[in-house]
């Protein structure tokens, strides 16, 4: 079972349970209304960010340790940039991402924005499941202003955490004027990334995360974002995933292929009752004769599929060996991501084709 950490009482008061929105901005603008600087609004998850070692040169630790109030001490340059207010909805290792997490995230978001209670978003979150749910939160999160999503890749009792200064950074861009309508973005060691094309790339190294196939949104300077590009596909204000209302999402899966890969786990899925099923595809999306025979026997019993790549760059598009209409191609989703799009496109369409048009748009 997960851990959802409880919200503290001033905050459900003034944020989630307030019969009045008038009354929680005012309360808000009240702790700084001579500057009238930004209302920026940390959720913490946990992770690394939050993790403590024994010692400041020791690189094991535990993750999910340290509360947003205690992260937040660590930076107190912070209080220059925005009106602050931190809720801890977990503080888990990031493997341990759950639904339900999401879910909550996607609420607590969603009440924010809709009564204007904020500027902006910040999220602490680990560093494993970080760009999954940067995308799904790229992708249901229907309104135009800022959700950054940052992280550290060394424990808060570190020689030098790079926490602060990614958190630093993170309420900076978030706080933004110029970080309206841009999609959620990471930010990691003074990049700024988009959450439609990030992903970890080294597991130790602090410059762990790239967009591999169109490059950085931009970068971090002096607490200044500088943009070189925006994304163009399809998300947040404009997306037409509404997940209002729902406790579950489809179930989806990845299959990973590799040479000589066999049958067994996919048709323990498709026996199962997974809904959607992204193959990891070799090179180009590519997968052997056994892995095939088993999709279109998922095909027969309504499993819905998409080709994806175990390659982190170049993705799949319409030219993969052996096309076939009946399993989209992920164009330059990573598996993990084309997991996510799929989840959310089972809950308008169950054919192909306009899945394959989703897959293209987003």
């Amino acid at each position: 079972m997960r851990q959802i950490a409880l919200l503290t009482l001033s905050v459900i008061a003034v944020i989630l349970l307030s019969p009045s929105p008038l009354t929680a901005k005012t309360q808000f603008d009240h702790r700084e209304s001579e500057n009238k600087k930004p209302r920026v609004v940390i959720l913490a998850t946990g992770g690394t960010i939050a993790g403590s070692a024994s010692s400041s040169t020791q690189a094991s630790y535990k993750p999910g340790v340290l509360s947003i109030e205690q992260i937040l001490k660590t930076v107190p340059e912070i209080e220059t940039l925005a009106q602050l207010k931190g809720i801890q909805i977990s503080n888990i290792a990031s493997q341990d991402m759950e639904e339900g997490i999401w879910l909550e995230l996607w609420r607590t978001i969603d009440n924010l924005f809709t009564h204007d209670l904020c500027d902006g978003v910040v999220i602490t979150h680990g560093t494993d499941t970080m760009e999954e749910s940067a995308y799904f939160l790229n992708l249901t999160i229907r309104h135009a202003k800022p959700v950054v999503i940052t992280g550290a890749m060394r424990a808060s009792t570190s020689l030098s955490p790079d926490g602060p200064f990614n958190l630093f950074n993170a309420v900076a861009l978030a706080a933004s004027a110029n970080a309206q309508n841009r999609g959620v973005m990471v930010v990691m060691n003074d990049y700024i990334l988009s959450a439609d094309d990030v992903t970890k790339t080294n597991t130790i190294n602090t410059n762990a995360f790239e967009c591999p196939n169109f490059g950085p949104l931009g970068y971090m300077r002096n607490g200044t974002p500088h943009f070189f590009r925006e994304s163009r596909y399809t998300h947040t204000a404009s997306s037409i995933f509404n997940i209002k209302g729902l406790t579950a999402l489809p179930k989806t899966e990845i299959v990973y292929a590799y040479a000589f890969s066999s049958d067994i786990a996919i048709n323990a899925l498709i026996d199962g009752s997974t809904e959607g099923i992204v193959i990891a595809g070799v090179g180009h999306g590519n997968y052997n004769k056994a892995i095939a025979e088993a999709m279109k026997k998922g095909s027969s019993k309504g499993v819905n599929f998409v080709r994806s790549s175990r390659i982190i760059g170049g993705g799949v598009d319409l030219s993969a060996e052996n096309y076939d209409p009946r399993w989209p191609v992920s164009f330059n989703k990573t598996p993990q991501k084309a997991r996510i799009l799929l989840m959310l496109a089972l809950t308008i369409t169950k054919e192909p084709k306009e899945i394959q048009n989703i897959f293209m748009e987003y």
